[in-house]
């Protein structure tokens, strides 16, 4: 992998995140791109007009490919893309990385990337921060635990399609912080939607109730994002599912267990999600929390 350029690059999960990070690697970076033709993929018209190839199998993905980038929604997917009939590792190519870029659980990525450097391949867990416009933007941030050689190897590829890329540890270091600043960003607006719903049902200007906020102890980035839900109903400024929140707040919990580091606090948002997905309400947006945790439930 010394000249960079040539680099032949190939993911698996070409979803909201996904897409942006494929059509970066294409038409920024330049890299040839290979991708598992998939029915959960956003379109890709627009990855095969800069002739990206589509395969039928994970390992058909990492036969064609020097770097895999992997973005699919959480550990079980990962192990059965990799290790599975067809997966990535049957089709390994000695001295392939492995960048997984999904959320997943820390025990389970060291487990991967045993079985990884087994068949001769090496393996970064590199989650995102940010939301699908950054990932469309090319301007993702990524959390990376592996190897410092390994992801010096890999940074041009990962360049065209971020802004900013930190080594944060060693492999599990990636996906230990992720799920470390999902939980506190989910609980920060898990806590705004609760307390908005309640301005709400009192009668208080919901304008007013977010400039209050804005001024004291309330400021800062999880506000920003939830105020046009808050005020005026735009949702779509934080394009992630409940679902997506209590899966990933799911995940924080596990780690805090197999840790033994107390979860009390994310119990309570745990719990206060799962009512919303039970209502039916698990592919609403994490910003319309401020209208779902209302005492007059909305129509589904």
């Amino acid at each position: 992998m010394n000249e960079m350029t040539k680099l032949r690059v190939g993911i698996v999960g070409v979803g909201l995140m996904g897409h942006g990070i494929a059509k970066n690697v294409l038409a920024r970076g330049s890299f040839p791109l290979a991708f598992l033709d998939h029915p959960g993929n956003q379109p890709v018209d627009d990855l095969l007009s800069l002739r990206a190839t589509a395969c039928k199998t994970p390992g058909e993905v990492a036969s064609a490919s020097d770097v895999i980038i992997l973005c699919v929604t959480g550990s079980p997917q990962v192990e059965a893309i990799l290790t599975g009939e067809a997966g990535v590792l049957s089709g390994l190519r000695k001295g392939a990385i492995i960048v997984d870029c999904s959320t997943a659980l820390p025990d389970s990525t060291l487990r991967m990337a045993a079985a990884v450097e087994a068949a001769g391949g090496r393996f970064l867990d590199a989650p995102m921060t940010r939301t699908a416009r950054h990932a469309e933007e090319g301007t993702l941030n990524l959390l990376v635990g592996g190897d410092e050689a390994d992801l010096r190897s890999v940074r041009a590829v990962l360049a065209s399609f971020t802004e900013g890329v930190e080594h944060v540890g060693p492999v599990g270091f990636g996906h230990r912080l992720k799920l470390l600043h999902n939980y506190v960003s989910i609980g920060f607006m898990a806590l705004l939607g609760e307390a908005a719903a309640q301005a709400a049902d009192a009668g208080v200007d919901p304008a007013v109730f977010v400039d209050v906020l804005a001024k004291g102890g309330g400021a800062g980035v999880a506000l920003q994002r939830m105020a046009p839900a808050i005020v005026t109903g735009d949702t779509g400024t934080i394009p992630f599912f409940i679902d997506n929140a209590l899966k990933d707040i799911s995940y924080y919990r596990m780690m805090a267990s197999n840790s033994g580091a107390s979860k009390a606090i994310a119990d309570g948002v745990s719990t206060a999600i799962a009512a919303v997905v039970e209502s039916g309400h698990g592919q609403a947006y994490i910003s319309d929390l401020a209208r779902l945790l209302r005492k007059t439930k909305p129509a589904a």
